[in-house]
């Protein structure tokens, strides 16, 4: 049968929660009664993530894994994205796998309610369990979207949750890739005037980042150059 709902989670050099986390969310996904699917969107890893992933894909046949082939987050998560064969998506990360925004975000998606829902750690009523200086660096990458690219709303990472044909146009439509990808996918969105819905999300993740905060930093400003140029510039 096809999925009403595809769950695309890209991951990298998660071979020490990849099984676990995956085992856990299909048991917190079990009360819920749905017809879904979850797309492991490997993405160049050094360790045993991509077998893991195939274990998986082996033993659940709810379970897809597709590979990107390199360390480029954005790449798997458009990849994931397009292969998703869901009408309803949801955009995950690995270390959360919030089952309660899962739910939220559905009902709001299948009443029409909004076309896109974005769990914000930055709006009223979220939590962010972060360390501060995380938590610091996502306010202040917020306001360089607002003041260079008139984006309105608190937050473009983490959670999403939308219809898919709505949103395939607007994956297929942008030009960045890497950590900036997701960001300009929510700033097309609202664009394109689609109803974009945030709700509050409480951030506790299960492990340090895969990357280095500061190691993104250089290719975030040279793709938020290249997003400017392309949002402001040529529309």
């Amino acid at each position: 049968m096809r999925p009403e709902i595809s769950i695309v989670i890209p991951v990298y050099n998660e071979e020490g929660i990849l099984h676990s986390a995956v085992v856990d969310l299909r048991e917190r996904l079990a009360p819920l009664g749905w017809n879904y699917e979850i797309v492991l969107a490997e993405n160049g890893s050094r360790d045993r993530t991509l077998t893991i992933a195939a274990q998986l894909g082996a033993k659940y046949p709810e379970v897809r894994c597709i590979s990107a082939g390199e360390p480029n987050y954005g790449k798997a998560l458009r990849m994931g994205i397009l292969a998703a064969r869901g009408e309803l998506v949801l955009a995950d990360e690995i270390d959360l796998c919030d089952t309660d925004f899962h739910r939220r975000a559905i009902e709001l998606l299948r009443q029409r309610e909004a076309d896109l829902v974005i769990g914000s750690k930055l709006i009223g009523g979220a939590e962010d369990a972060r360390p501060f200086f995380r938590h610091a660096a996502s306010l202040f990458y917020t306001s360089i979207l607002r003041l260079v690219l008139g984006f309105r709303g608190t937050d473009t990472h983490g959670l999403k949750g939308f219809r898919r044909d709505l949103l395939v146009p607007v994956v297929e439509a942008c030009v960045v890739d890497k950590d900036v990808f997701a960001s300009e996918m929510v700033i097309r969105a609202y664009r394109s005037n689609l109803r974009v819905v945030e709700i509050p999300t409480r951030l506790m993740e299960k492990r340090p980042p895969s990357i280095n905060l500061m190691k993104r930093v250089p290719n975030v400003l040279k793709s938020l150059v290249k997003l400017t140029w392309a949002v402001r510039v040529k529309g």
